[in-house]
């Protein structure tokens, strides 16, 4: 998968990433800058991508 490929992420973490990245433009941070904390940010809640199952991760 190429980096930026953003087709494995479901809508709501798309609209999470633009909502992220909206806050990050009206603090003054560049849009390529903003888009890429906002996805950074994403990753880390979410993991990356798209999850199967309930939701839920196991923290080991």
């Amino acid at each position: 998968m190429p980096r930026g490929e953003k087709s494995s992420y479901t809508d709501k973490q798309k609209r999470q990433a633009e909502h992220i990245e909206q806050q990050y433009q009206k603090e003054g941070v560049s849009k390529k800058e903003a888009e890429e904390r906002a996805w950074a940010t994403v990753n880390k809640q979410d993991g990356g991508g798209k999850k199967s199952g309930s939701g839920r991760k196991d923290h080991h």
